[in-house]
């Protein structure tokens, strides 16, 4: 016994697709919406220190947190940091990728402002965090083992946020 479907229901399927695809259009333009949330990685332009600048996400449970940081790819960029800054924005940090993972240590030497320092493994997870970091301080500031990125924010937002180890740093 063959099924039949009633007339009406052909022109269900046609309509279907239609209206799915009306629904990530904005009602406003009429043209497809941007998706919401962090793109990782896009060039977001050049600092004024004319470093690249990055978005970054990190990932704390269920909440994302989007940064615009500088990529200091290069020894000299990396060695210069954020000395001599005055000031950081809540949204703003340093990203220092490396090479290969490996122990890493940074000091505060002619750094004016204090910053958290997130040390961050291969897998792109956070392996930990100095908080408040002491301006000037010549005292070595050093990961726990290999990491493949360091990144720098202002001092006491991790902890204002919420970021902690193990959280998932992507750039």
């Amino acid at each position: 016994m063959t099924k039949r479907f009633p007339q009406t229901k052909p022109i269900l399927f046609l309509f279907l697709p239609l209206s799915i695809a009306a629904c990530n259009l904005d009602a406003a333009t009429g043209s497809a919406k941007e998706p919401v949330g962090c793109n990782p990685g896009t060039r977001l332009g050049q600092s004024e220190a004319g470093l690249p600048l990055l978005e970054l996400c990190i990932v704390s449970g269920d909440k994302t947190r989007r940064f615009s940081v500088e990529n200091a790819a290069t020894a000299a960029q990396q060695a210069q940091g954020l000395m001599f800054r005055k000031s950081l924005a809540d949204d703003a940090g340093m990203i220092f990728p490396f090479p290969q993972p490996r122990p890493a240590g940074f000091w505060m030497k002619n750094t004016l402002i204090s910053l958290d320092i997130i040390f961050i493994g291969a897998d792109g997870r956070i392996e930990s965090i100095a908080e408040n970091t002491v301006p000037y301080s010549l005292e070595s500031v050093r990961s726990i083992g290999p990491v493949a990125s360091v990144l720098e924010l202002r001092g006491g937002l991790t902890r204002q946020l919420g970021i902690k180890a193990g959280d998932l740093v992507q750039y």
